[in-house]
């Protein structure tokens, strides 16, 4: 089952026609992500402080219907592939009151030392808790 994460757009969310500005559905899909980890005991500022850094080295956006102010959304994170030293994401926000999906995304995130800024491992501990939602086919 998906990780899911409720969000509501607010007015800063929006450009001047009160639709969500498109880099913003970006911040939404970082913010659930980051809320999975925090639901399975990590917190990124204590990963940055033991060396470990996350960093986005690509994304893939289907923008299919607009948010806008005031909506309640959904965003879901599932794992499609874990490597080891990358995991990608696969994240819907979906609106809450029609179920409507507005965004779809695929989003590789690589593992790097905080000191050096190079490619390492993925804790061991945090892929076994994030197992639970890699995606079955």
């Amino acid at each position: 089952m998906p990780f899911q994460w409720p969000v509501r757009v607010y007015i800063e969310d929006t450009d001047v026609g009160g639709i969500v500005y498109y880099v913003n559905y970006l911040k939404f899909l970082e913010r659930a992500r980051t809320e999975l980890l925090r639901s399975h005991g990590y917190s990124q500022q204590a990963l940055a402080a033991a060396g470990t850094l996350f960093v986005v080295t690509r994304t893939e956006c289907d923008y299919r219907k607009p948010a806008r102010l005031d909506d309640e959304l959904l965003i879901e994170v599932e794992i499609e592939k874990i490597s080891a030293t990358r995991v990608t994401f696969l994240q819907q926000i979906v609106r809450s009151s029609d179920s409507v999906l507005l965004c779809q995304a695929r989003v590789v995130v690589a593992c790097v030392s905080a000191v050096e800024l190079k490619p390492q491992r993925w804790p061991a501990t945090l892929i076994e808790h994030m197992q639970c939602n890699l995606r079955r086919s």
